[in-house]
């Protein structure tokens, strides 16, 4: 029920984006109309890429909550990854036409006018965008969506765009120099391209299931900050994030001689402390080992009647600690 929950409550964030940017969008083109501004047309043409980019991510979303069924045993979870490539996909085709036209207004200069108010539609267009990108991503984290992360990182590269060109055109405003108008195109048609690579850049790691270490450090923080004694050690931990969910195989190696209800115990612990820092969006699958002599220096069960070394200290987990496998250690 609470991941249905907020699933809605990503879809209704995505809404009220795709609403705000359509007015963005009007409000931009009107500003272009009545400036004929090459560097207003950038605002407005990547104002486009925002609308469309939208709809594709609300319509990620919506797929993303259907639940796992026979075709998808791991759920939906990807399409917000596709979605989020075909965002960064549009935003720098976005970007290179606009470079196209800022090249071609240097060679066919255009009357520019209105410039006044021009500006103030394109600065107050910024600050709502950046307002936007902000509920954007603050959502998507909270809820490990990186269709909105994304959006929200795209409305916030466009509001950095519109302070550099409110900058750009109140220059031109004083001093009348055309070509200004082009450059501008130019500077903010590169940012957009850049911002759409380093989206797709971050998507494609993400489908071929690339290792993010900032979660990978979030479990080694929570595994380390609540220990347990008969924890001997966690390793050949893997990761795979399939929308806000979290498919986490690793291995725990526990005292030889547990039967099979204290080792189920010490697998639920375990899964339930991991879930203290992942919510309950984490489907997690353990497979024990049996401890061995060598594990007794770092072993804090206090009671073990076969210890053959005294306990010197605790195991410290690093990254390489937890995700090597046994071939690694010749286990």
């Amino acid at each position: 029920m609470k991941s249905r929950t907020e699933s809605e409550i990503k879809q209704r964030v995505q809404r009220r984006i795709i609403a705000c940017s359509v007015l963005l969008m009007g409000g931009k083109f009107l500003a272009f109309a009545l400036t004929n501004s090459v560097g207003i047309l950038t605002d407005a043409m990547e104002s486009i890429v925002n609308v469309i980019a939208g709809f594709i991510s609300l319509y990620s979303l919506y797929r993303a909550a259907k639940p796992k069924d026979e075709n998808h045993p791991f759920g939906h979870g990807k399409i917000e990854l596709i979605s989020a490539s075909v965002e960064g996909l549009l935003i720098a085709v976005a970007g290179g036409i606009i470079i196209f036209e800022g090249v071609r207004r240097l060679f066919e200069p255009a009357a520019i006018e209105k410039l006044d108010i021009g500006i103030v539609l394109v600065a107050a267009a910024g600050a709502v965008n950046y307002l936007l990108g902000r509920y954007s991503i603050r959502t998507g984290r909270r809820y490990d969506s990186i269709a909105l992360v994304a959006g929200g990182r795209h409305l916030q590269s466009d509001t950095y765009s519109s302070i550099g060109l409110v900058a750009g055109l109140l220059l031109l405003y004083v001093t009348r120099i055309g070509w200004i108008d082009s450059a501008l195109a130019l500077i903010f048609g590169g940012i957009i391209v850049w911002t759409g690579f380093s989206i797709l850049r971050k998507t494609v790691a993400n489908l071929t299931d690339e290792a993010d270490r900032e979660y990978l450090e979030k479990m080694r923080t929570t595994i380390a900050e609540n220990p347990h004694p008969d924890w001997i050690d966690i390793h050949n931990l893997k990761m795979i994030q399939y929308g806000s969910y979290f498919y986490i195989d690793c291995d725990l190696t526990l005292p030889w001689y547990y039967n099979i209800r204290q080792g189920h115990a010490a697998c639920t612990e375990l899964r339930e402390t991991i879930q203290k820092g992942f919510s309950d969006r984490v489907l997690l699958s353990i497979h024990t080992d049996s401890c061995d002599e060598k594990h007794c220096s770092h072993c804090a069960v206090g009671d073990c009647p076969y210890r053959r070394e005294r306990f010197a200290a605790p195991l410290i987990y690093t990254l390489r600690e937890l995700t090597e496998t046994d071939e690694d250690r010749d286990e």
